[in-house]
């Protein structure tokens, strides 16, 4: 993890909501976070496909569908700020007008030259395409952990990219050491 201010970073690391989690937004959630810094935290639920696919989405869009590579690839909700807003997380990190490194093989990436490239070359073919995203101002992720309202992780490309959707959550437990199914709906401090 990076040290940022005395504070540690998040970033590249998953948000696993607890099972008392009481916002239907991040109920049974697996969140990738893209940036925490003094200001706050922006990343993307990983695990919550919509009723929508890729080639509805590039249609809705006037983007043409050529290659029919992701054309069957659900759209994720991925977070309730700017719903209508389109983010594509991706690897490689390649170079793209607006896009925001993660690290050196993931960003996440708003403009409408990826979206583009899907369409045309199915490239980059490691690509999760959602609506929304979800934010925290400064110090409300830090306050929410303290209220054990999330598990952090060190996050996994192969879980984001390689697995379905459905077993995301289970995955990302498992990089601790548990199972979903054995975590307290009541935590505690220690």
């Amino acid at each position: 993890m990076d040290t940022l201010m005395g504070t540690v970073s998040l970033a590249n690391h998953f948000l696993i909501a607890m099972p008392a989690m009481a916002d239907p937004s991040f109920s049974r959630t697996l969140t990738y976070i893209c940036e925490h810094n003094a200001d706050g935290a922006m990343g993307v639920i990983v695990n919550r496909p919509i009723d929508m696919t890729l080639a509805a989405l590039l249609d809705r869009v006037e983007i043409p569908c050529e290659s029919k590579m992701h054309s069957e690839a659900p759209i994720y909700f991925g977070g309730p700020v700017q719903t209508d807003r389109g983010f594509v997380l991706h690897r490689p990190a390649q170079l793209c007008m607006s896009q925001l490194r993660v690290d050196e093989n993931i960003a996440l990436t708003s403009s409408r030259d990826i979206l583009q490239s899907i369409g045309a070359t199915g490239e980059p073919a490691d690509a999760l395409v959602m609506l929304g995203y979800s934010g925290w101002s400064a110090g409300q992720l830090e306050w929410e952990l303290s209220q054990n309202a999330w598990l952090t992780v060190k996050a996994d490309p192969h879980i984001m990219f390689d697995l379905p959707p459905e077993a995301r959550l289970d995955a990302a437990v498992h990089l601790l050491g548990i199972d979903f199914a054995n975590l307290s709906e009541v935590a505690g401090h220690a």
